[in-house]
């Protein structure tokens, strides 16, 4: 299978390069800079990110690219421009002019194949403190700025092109048709990277490694376990077994309705209540890390309990997707380790499990293709990602029974107004949410109008329970309670996000029906951040 490597430098918008070129049907592979992995012919070229660094730090990434520029097409963005350019006899000055936001691109040579239909002005994202002063041996002037003159340049004699810009974000106009040159163009991919190739490649491989042995699956009814149990199910049939753990911190009624849901799919489901082992086991727990740790210690734990009962089992497979595996992994910058997944890493050894991750390599969108591709019903595809500490992470400080049964009742409201919120009905809402805009790194394009609800329009909702009270007045009288926060934010991938334009007037329902009807919540506040510099979930 042909594939792009991007070469990870440490850059917050490293993934959207992948995204982009995943909109592209081009298979590609991020890795940190200093794990390039094996160059063999299905590699069609290579992509160096950008970075925090200057390339004159001394901390600064400096890999040896010897095996890569002039054996494969090769683009370097931001950094990855300035370090060929240094790395190649070139100079990189900080005296020049800085720039950071929107500038105009005026393109230079007019055939390069990596501008090939571009317009001669066009605007592009700009976040660069260093500049290159001088090009590297052989390196060709193709596009400037009107304060930059080396804007982007190409390597004479060789398929290396470089640019100081992000082509990845939103905000650089035609930065799209600049990958897309360079993939189809310059590396020459065919583009064939769809849900039914994927489809049909993972059922092979799932056959080939399973074997007749059995497999245990994590459901927990979200789009990834859901699409991952049909794969497997469409591979192995009965010699699947899905565990549904209740852990005690999952939403209003949950744990029934998810259960019900998948009568009608034809697969074998088991439902294991375990609320009382988790619940007892985060007791007086509050440092987020901790949490996620115990749960997910738990969560092994349960499902060894359930395996030594299903004769068979050698496999337990798991709803892993591209970015839980890229926020665990370590580079060395801002997309360094953010917070651990409990499903990215392995299992103890004591469990004589081997893992299986069919959908390891796509992002959250493409699971959903697939999904489709699958023929699951919209009600699943549709729903909203959910952490896999559930409701742990969403109560800062500790976890009681009645912090969740506040939280719940909270959370039931907010997304059942969401859900109810019809767009078709509120053409201002519409208009509001298509103008969003989340700046240099959106990952996301306008939420489509035809959406049908807001539930529908956005990638993400919850409620977050504060470990914070305040003074309120109802019936006249004092009251000192709890604060709630909502949430709700557009992505592609959760890899960045910004937060959704809610109509003033769903957000005045929401807020009084919450107070009104959930004991002890005498105030609601809804989260504006965006991801970065926040993340989505609080802890």
């Amino acid at each position: 299978m042909e594939r792009i490597i991007i070469l990870d430098f440490g850059s917050q918008v490293t993934q959207l390069i992948g995204r982009r070129l995943r909109e592209l049907n081009v298979f590609c592979e991020i890795y940190p800079y200093d794990k390039i992995p094996a160059l063999d012919g299905s590699v069609k070229g290579v992509i160096l990110s950008g970075s925090p660094f200057s390339v004159r730090d001394k901390k600064a990434p400096h890999p040896d690219l010897s095996a890569i520029r002039g054996h494969f097409p090769l683009l370097g963005i931001c950094y990855g421009a300035q370090y060929l350019a240094y790395s190649g006899g070139g100079e990189v000055d900080a005296s020049l002019a800085r720039e950071y936001g929107r500038a105009m691109l005026r393109v230079v040579e007019k055939d390069c194949p990596l501008l090939k239909g571009v317009s001669e002005r066009s605007q592009v994202w700009m976040s660069h403190g260093d500049s290159i002063s001088r090009l590297p041996q052989g390196g060709v002037v193709i596009a400037s700025t009107d304060d930059v003159a080396n804007a982007a340049y190409r390597i004479a004699g060789e398929s290396t092109y470089a640019v100081q810009f992000h082509p990845e974000v939103f905000h650089t106009a035609e930065g799209s048709r600049m990958l897309a040159n360079f993939a189809f163009s310059i590396c020459g991919c065919r583009g064939d990277w769809t849900p039914a190739s994927f489809i049909e490649t993972t059922l092979a491989d799932i056959r080939a490694r399973v074997g007749e042995d059995k497999v245990i699956l994590g459901l927990s009814g979200g789009v990834d376990s859901t699409v991952a149990g049909v794969l497997l199910h469409r591979a192995i049939g009965s010699r699947l077994t899905c565990i549904f753990v209740n852990n005690g911190l999952l939403r209003k009624n949950e744990y029934e309705d998810v259960l019900a849901s998948y009568k009608d799919m034809g697969l074998n489901v088991i439902g294991a209540d375990a609320s009382a082992e988790f619940l007892s086991a985060l007791a007086g727990v509050t440092e987020p890390e901790k949490k996620r740790k115990i749960i997910g210690r738990l969560f092994v734990e349960t499902f060894d309990k359930y395996a030594k009962g299903i004769e068979g089992a050698r496999f337990l497979a798991q709803g892993t997707i591209y970015p839980d595996v890229i926020e665990s992994s370590s580079v060395n910058g801002p997309s360094s380790t953010i917070k651990s997944h409990h499903n990215v890493g392995g299992l103890p050894k004591e469990m004589n499990l081997q893992i299986i991750e069919p959908l390891r390599m796509l992002f959250k969108d493409e699971v959903r293709r697939v999904g489709r591709a699958l023929g699951i019903k919209d009600e699943l595809i549709g729903r909203h990602p959910f952490p896999g500490p559930s409701l742990a992470i969403r109560i800062l400080g500790d976890i009681t029974e009645e912090k969740l049964s506040v939280l719940r009742e909270a959370d039931d409201i907010f997304i059942r107004g969401l859900r109810s919120y019809v767009l078709a009905e509120h053409p201002e809402a519409v208009k509001a949410l298509a103008g969003a805009d989340a700046g240099s790194v959106r990952s996301a394009s306008d939420p489509s109008i035809e959406a049908r609800t807001l539930y529908d329009a956005i990638w993400q909702a919850g409620v977050i329970l504060l470990p914070v009270k305040s003074v309120g007045v109802m019936g006249d009288e004092r009251t000192y309670e709890s604060t709630v926060a909502l949430r709700a934010v557009i992505s592609t991938d959760a890899m960045t996000a910004d937060w959704v334009h809610l109509p003033y007037d769903f957000l005045a329902e929401i807020s009084n029906s919450i107070i009104n009807r959930v004991r002890g919540v005498n105030r609601v506040v809804y989260d504006i951040s965006s991801k970065p510099p926040a993340t989505i979930e609080w802890e």
